[in-house]
């Protein structure tokens, strides 16, 4: 151990140990100090402000694996008493994530408040814990410390970033990763219990809580293994509180009166762009030799039809042919999925992808041209600009489709074609649900801007050539697990909005309006 500072340790360990200091300086060696102090009564009720604090502690190198120690010697005295307690098991497990040792000090003091509010929670309250834990999050990345970090490092959504680090932490802790962190704490308690094994009362405690560390750890594999799904959900919930938190520094989009939005792209005009010289987009493949097959519909006719009797949507023979293979999936929640759409597009309909595949997109040196390309989406189906969010929520699952996108092609672009191969998710509810988006159908007049509007049920009454005299806009988003829509930030027109001359100045409806949905 290096030579620390003994006040450093002092004001340390009294967040962990209700603030209290001897009357009297026993002795200026630290690590004899530091024994007396743990000895003491392990405080499970401390306040806000000292679990921030603590929290705080973990940019302070060394003072932070002291402070570590300590609380594995709290969770170790109290399994020691009743090895059945489940959620002594999930506490012990949540202060070894403190210690594995790729874990940064930044994520790990926002780990920590997280972490703190779920221990004082217990039981099955994990969402309710998180939720009140964000506040106080905010208050310590508000310090001078984090602050910097957050400068130095050019980290601007920090939301989003701490997610997806907190990602990498989940799928680097499993149960062998936090044995390993255990082992290698119980080396460090090791060198604390001999820098005080002479030192008489001190000496005989410290080599009683190593017996007790030790103790425990002898049972931890298994105790471990019991708690690695509530592990794993106090992950996922952390994940996706912190997502919502970026979903709500987005800017919402409001009174679309000013966007650049010009309508849906008519086929044939979107094939006359299309056919142009080359070098055509580069979301489009050119030749007509192509990659991923479409499903036939006769060959999955029967085991569709199978699911569908045990509460898988049903699938058209569009649905069918838009997957080169598909299998039925379960998806268990917490969970999301995410709707890339228009401002004319139902927010709940078919096609949608998972978070994952989502933020590879995001993450693409152009991802409006990798979602056309790999999801294989021509312009005149979907001119995007939004996206929504399905929120599968703890406890519920969701029965979906899951397969790679087959290639699409079309007649009049016989040697053009978009590739796919990336992972699409299809579900729905029936037309006739109440969970379906209202649409509002409004005429275009002569300077391209919309009109009087009209019900759907009015609308198909129509004969087709008067349908397209009108453009159908979301006027409200219906589905409770449905939060949206938000900016993709890839624009609302392809071709550099070739093929409408004109913007459409777009009602303030509400399906237009950023909302979320608990």
């Amino acid at each position: 151990m290096p030579d620390i500072n003994t006040t450093q340790i002092r004001d340390a360990l009294a967040w962990t140990t209700n603030g209290q200091r001897p009357e009297k300086e026993v002795s200026s060696n630290p690590w004899e100090w530091f024994w007396q102090a743990v000895q003491g009564d392990f405080n499970e009720n401390r306040s806000t402000g000292q679990i921030v604090a603590d929290a705080a502690i973990s940019m302070i190198p060394l003072v932070d694996q002291i402070c570590d120690v300590r609380d594995l010697i709290a969770n170790c005295k109290k399994l020691k008493e009743d090895t059945s307690d489940t959620w002594a098991w999930v506490a012990l497990a949540l202060t070894l994530i403190g210690l594995v040792p790729f874990l940064g000090s930044f994520v790990k003091g926002v780990l920590k408040i997280f972490f703190a509010f779920i221990r004082r929670a217990g039981g099955n309250a994990i969402t309710s814990a998180v939720d009140k834990a964000v506040t106080w999050v905010v208050v310590l990345l508000r310090r001078r410390v984090f602050q910097k970090y957050l400068r130095e490092h050019r980290i601007d959504d920090v939301f989003n970033w701490l997610a997806n680090e907190i990602k990498k932490v989940k799928s680097k802790t499993g149960a062998a990763e936090l044995i390993k962190a255990f082992d290698s704490a119980i080396a460090t308690l090791r060198q604390l219990s001999d820098k005080v094994a002479h030192v008489p009362v001190v000496g005989p405690r410290a080599s009683q809580a190593l017996e007790q560390v030790i103790w425990v750890r002898s049972r931890a594999t298994e105790g471990i293994a019991k708690v690695n799904l509530t592990i794993d959900a106090i992950f996922d919930a952390v994940i996706l509180r912190l997502l919502d938190e970026t979903a709500l520094s987005k800017k919402a989009i409001v009174n679309l009166n000013n966007v650049h939005y010009r309508g849906a792209l008519p086929e044939a005009t979107a094939v006359t762009l299309m056919r142009k010289p080359r070098p055509c987009p580069k979301w489009l493949n050119e030749g007509n030799k192509l990659r991923w097959s479409e499903a036939n519909p006769r060959r999955y006719a029967e085991d569709v039809a199978k699911k569908v009797k045990d509460g898988w949507p049903n699938l058209t023979e569009q649905n069918i042919k838009s997957f080169h293979k598909f299998t039925a999936d379960e998806i268990k929640g917490p969970a999301r999925l995410i709707r890339i759409l228009a401002p004319n597009s139902r927010a709940m309909s078919d096609c949608w992808i998972s978070e994952k595949v989502f933020n590879e997109i995001q993450n693409s040196p152009d991802p409006r041209a990798a979602w056309r390309k790999f999801l294989a989406v021509w312009p005149d189906w979907n001119v995007n600009g939004q996206f929504v969010v399905y929120d599968v929520k703890p406890g519920e699952t969701l029965k979906v489709w899951r397969g790679p996108a087959s290639s699409q092609k079309k007649d009049a672009l016989p040697d053009r074609y978009l590739e796919g191969g990336g992972e699409q998710i299809v579900f729905n509810v029936e037309r006739n649900d109440r969970r379906n988006d209202l649409m509002r159908f409004y005429k275009k007049n002569d300077e391209n801007m919309l009109d009087e509007s009209i019900s759907r049920d009015e609308f198909y009454k129509l004969p087709k050539p008067e349908q397209e005299e009108y453009l159908g806009i979301r006027q409200k988003i219906m589905h409770p697990n449905i939060s949206g829509p938000f900016e993709t930030g890839w624009g609302y027109a392809d071709f550099n909005g070739s093929g409408f001359p004109d913007k459409i100045g777009l009602p303030a409806l509400p399906g237009q309006v950023t909302s979320f949905k608990p």
